[in-house]
């Protein structure tokens, strides 16, 4: 094998990829990555039997072949090398990468001993822009659970309904929900991503409306999915293993009908929020809301004892709606949330405004924006003790 390539495209690709790498991996090939030359590209493909991406980057080949490298050590060595071409020249396991500055030799181990990523022949494939996907993605992945002993919620539940996407993502404490159009009609289905693989796939994406406009293609069968970039040095691919286990009804989770409803700017709301988290920060992240039907303020406040306090007002558009048979309607509300979740929820919208609803100090409280992505943020409160 021997060709010649951009440092700054090989570099680019590595950097990606070496994040997938397993640390201590069941089989040493799998802690490399797949070099195979062909006609005037190069495809690099790692893969830990889970999780696996395959992408290509231009060059100029004058051998064909094939051979797997060390993946990170390859990484640590063509993220320093000067951006002008590079040489790859492979003889038997023996590998050099030379450059306009020296050269540096490695071994690698055989293109035979890695595994071939899954191959989904099938289904049939959806067919929309990187963008939608994005949008969807933005809109529900940061909702995902950490905690792997819940596995099926360290996941994002992807589901089709008629024209349309529907992504949804929760940690036991908050429900992201966003839906996207994707144009294209689908019998209803749903699967089940883990979110480490979805969050590749963004940066695998990119950023420019150049790349978010170019096609991709899903597929999936019971027990994967792969997501396809189609592109004119090759086809970009990540596949994965889809999660098992049955999605929560999350659906069934989401109030109807709310007797308080607060709009607020959202960028007033976010500032807001972020400085009063460093004093919540200090003692278990939690924000206090006190929304004021009287004076149409929405105020923010948390205490820290051995620090301080702060409370900060914002306008506010409240409408309150009473359901009490008896008595006088309350006209304010005390309710806690953690304002980390808060913030990563308003973030993930785009609207210039927001919506909070809420029925009460301890049930769940909706937020979405008007306009921008179709997303419902549902939160849990957290309550306060006298």
């Amino acid at each position: 094998m021997k060709l010649v390539c951009a440092q700054s495209d090989f570099s680019a690709k590595l950097s990606l990829l070496s994040r997938v790498v397993p640390a201590n991996p069941a089989h040493p090939v799998l802690a490399n990555v797949l070099l195979t030359a062909e006609e005037s590209r190069l495809g690099l493909t790692v893969f830990d039997l889970s999780l696996g991406i395959q992408v290509w980057i231009p060059a100029q080949v004058e051998a064909k072949g094939a051979i797997t490298l060390p993946a990170r050590f390859l990484n640590d060595i063509v993220s320093r090398l000067p951006n002008t071409a590079i040489e790859i020249n492979a003889h038997e396991l023996a590998v050099t990468l030379a450059c306009a500055s020296g050269h540096y030799q490695m071994q690698g181990i055989t293109a035979e001993e890695f595994p071939g990523l899954p191959e989904i022949q099938d289904a049939l494939p959806l067919v929309l822009p990187a963008a939608t996907l994005l949008d969807g993605l933005q809109g529900s992945l940061f909702a995902a659970s950490t905690d792997e002993t819940k596995q099926v919620l360290t996941g994002l539940h992807l589901s089709s309904q008629l024209d349309s996407l529907e992504f949804a993502a929760t940690d036991g404490h908050r429900l992201a929900v966003t839906t996207s159009a994707h144009g294209a009609e689908l019998p209803d289905t749903s699967v089940t991503i883990p979110a480490k693989a979805l969050r590749e796939l963004e940066r695998m994406m990119g950023r420019t409306s150049n790349d978010l406009e170019k096609p991709l293609s899903l597929r999936f069968d019971v027990s994967q999915i792969s997501f396809e970039f189609v592109k004119p040095d090759g086809s970009d691919r990540l596949s994965c293993r889809l999660l098992e286990g049955q999605y929560p009804n999350y659906h069934q989770l989401i109030p109807q009908q709310f007797s308080w409803q607060v709009t607020v700017e959202r960028s007033l709301l976010v500032a807001s929020l972020e400085r009063i988290a460093v004093l919540a920060a200090q003692k278990n992240n939690v924000v206090k809301l006190t929304i004021d039907n009287n004076s149409q303020q929405l105020a923010l406040s948390a205490e820290a004892p051995a620090f301080g306090s702060g409370e900060e007002s914002l306008p506010a558009q409240i409408s309150h709606h009473s359901s009490q048979s008896q008595g006088e309607a309350p006209s304010s509300l005390e309710i806690a949330f953690n304002v980390k979740y808060m913030v990563d929820g308003l973030k993930a919208m785009s609207g210039a405004q927001v919506q909070l609803q809420c029925n009460s100090e301890t049930t769940p409280a909706v937020l979405s924006p008007l306009g921008g992505r179709k997303m419902t943020y549902l939160i849990m409160p957290i309550q306060i003790r006298a």
